[in-house]
């Protein structure tokens, strides 16, 4: 064999080196490449499943500060009735409803009223 053969394979075999060591970096970089858009939807997966919870537990709070808004839109409109006197046929008849306080209180004032 001469001198330019030899060279010529190790100049080919150094060539087909080359190109396998490009081929693995390119494959290496496009599974890093696809690890990392896992990663992403992952990500991005888990934040749209934590905000669809957040958003569930925001819906119900506004629908029981509705409520609670309207019961107390309702007591407050009760007062009103009691103060303007359309409410007493609500009241016991020892003078007092259900949540208003003790009798006694209730007995005295009538009293003091002359009832």
């Amino acid at each position: 064999m001469s001198t330019g053969a030899i060279i010529a394979i190790v100049a080919g075999a150094v060539i087909v080196l080359l190109i396998l060591l490009a081929l693995a970096s390119r494959m290496r970089g496009r599974r890093a490449q696809r690890r990392l858009e896992g990663r992403r939807h992952e990500a991005a997966e888990h934040h749209r499943t934590e905000a669809e919870q957040r958003d569930a537990r925001a819906r119900l709070a506004e629908r029981e500060a509705q409520r609670q808004r309207a019961e107390a839109d309702l007591h407050e409109q009760r007062a009103a009735m009691h103060e303007q006197g359309l409410a007493d046929e609500e009241l016991d008849s020892d003078g007092r409803s259900g949540s208003l306080g003790p009798p006694a209180a209730h007995e005295g004032s009538e009293r003091a009223a002359g009832r």
